[in-house]
């Protein structure tokens, strides 16, 4: 076991081992390490640990130390120069009518080598140029060309998937993607669906491609002859993760009908003739076990109010439940109505509420007549009147009606 630290150098995700020395390097530190290019500025990515000897490249470089206030004012100062270099390659690429697109530039820490990052089409004569940028700068002129997922990686970006690049964020090296890793996940293989903004295969599509291979070992091909619960059939579409299949039935094959992996016994894997396959009995049906669901009770239920629920008088009145437990339905204008109310006694015992002046709602009840003798009406009055509770009309049988 070796004691390395890990660090990280701008524009890259990966990472590399340093020997530490003796220094006690955290997490998040920047550090001035020793390259084959010369002095590099780094940050920690993992501070002190143990790897094994064999992950090792040997000779190991060594940190030369922890990074000081000197050390970030040169890179602030490289990355101004960075900036300047830009713009004056690019008019140096112009002058000289090349056919190259500039990407980046990169300056040394100890501003000795300067590197341009460009992309082409094809192969770019660019000795002129470097002479031109080497007497501008008075410093080693490299020209480096790269591919567009490299470019991709430098500039950064947001995928479709509304993420950050995968190459720029945390990537080590660029996966072997092909269109056979599309067609096994069952993707569309629209160009435009399955490319990413660098116009490349989209780098996640090998994420999955293990699980998906897996799968597809269990799981039977298009048009093989299957036994199902319903009968025998033909397979005409796979769900590789849900682990389902699609069946044309013999008995019906203008419909499709869906089945579990396990619900299903493979006669023949692929296309074929059915001659000579002997067809078993049908499987038993894939039950998925599922727990009951607790049904819940209606709030407005009489069974739902406790007597906590009605010892709480601001929430009985705002919840609609009368004293006695039941709910209660306001009415207005209209008939009366009989019934218990509040207290639960009938509307006739109730003090019905005085209008200003000290006069009744509602006139008082009369005598009870002696028996056998009639009540005596005015002609042309109803024999029958009611007068409801809530004020509003007096209706009439028989007649019309008249405002209280």
């Amino acid at each position: 076991m070796t004691e390395v630290i890990s660090v990280r150098f701008r524009g890259g995700s990966k990472t590399y081992f340093f020997d530490p020395r003796g220094i006690q390097v955290r997490m998040g530190e920047n550090v001035i390490v020793q390259t084959a290019q010369g002095l590099e500025f780094a940050t920690c990515t993992q501070g002190n640990h143990e790897v094994a000897d064999e992950l090792i490249v040997k000779p190991l470089s060594a940190i030369v130390r922890r990074a000081t206030e000197n050390d970030f004012r040169v890179v602030e100062y490289n990355r101004k120069r960075e900036r300047e270099a830009f713009d004056i390659c690019e008019g140096k690429i112009a002058e000289h009518g090349l056919e190259m697109k500039l990407v980046n530039v990169s300056v040394g820490f100890d501003s000795n080598k300067i590197v341009f990052y460009f992309t082409a089409d094809g192969r770019v004569d660019f000795r002129e140029l470097v002479r031109d940028l080497a007497s501008v700068f008075r410093a080693r002129i490299e020209l480096r060309q790269i591919g567009v997922r490299d470019e991709a990686k430098m500039i950064g970006g947001l995928g479709i998937c509304g993420r950050p690049f995968c190459c720029a964020q945390f990537l080590d090296g660029f996966l072997p993607v092909s269109i056979k890793m599309a067609k096994t996940q069952n993707l569309s293989l629209n160009p435009t669906k399955i490319s990413g903004t660098c116009g490349r295969l989209m780098c996640c599509l090998k994420y999955e491609q293990n699980a998906y291979e897996d799968a597809a070992k269990r799981m039977p091909k298009v048009e093989s002859f299957v036994q199902t619960p319903d009968g025998p059939g033909n397979v005409k579409g796979v769900e590789l993760l849900r682990e389902r299949v699609k069946v044309s039935l013999d008995s019906a094959p203008e419909s499709l009908k869906t089945y579990h992996a396990c619900e299903i016994k493979v006669l023949r894997n692929g296309k074929g003739s059915r001659e000579g396959i002997e067809i078993p009995e049908r499987t038993a049906r894939f039950v998925e076990e599922r727990e009951e669901e607790e049904l819940l009770q209606p709030v407005f239920s009489t069974s739902y109010y406790t007597d906590d629920h009605l010892a709480e008088a601001p929430r009985r009145e705002k919840m609609g439940v009368e004293g006695d437990g039941k709910p209660r339905h306001r009415h207005r204008g209209g008939r009366g109505r009989k019934g218990p109310r509040f207290d639960g006694q009938p509307a006739s015992a109730q003090q019905m509420p005085k209008k200003q002046g000290g006069q009744a709602s509602r006139p008082p009840k009369q005598q009870s007549r002696p028996e056998g003798q009639k009540e005596e009406r005015p002609a042309g009055e109803n024999k029958r009147r009611r007068q409801p509770y809530g004020g509003g009309r007096r209706w009439n049988k028989g007649g019309d009606s008249s405002k209280t």
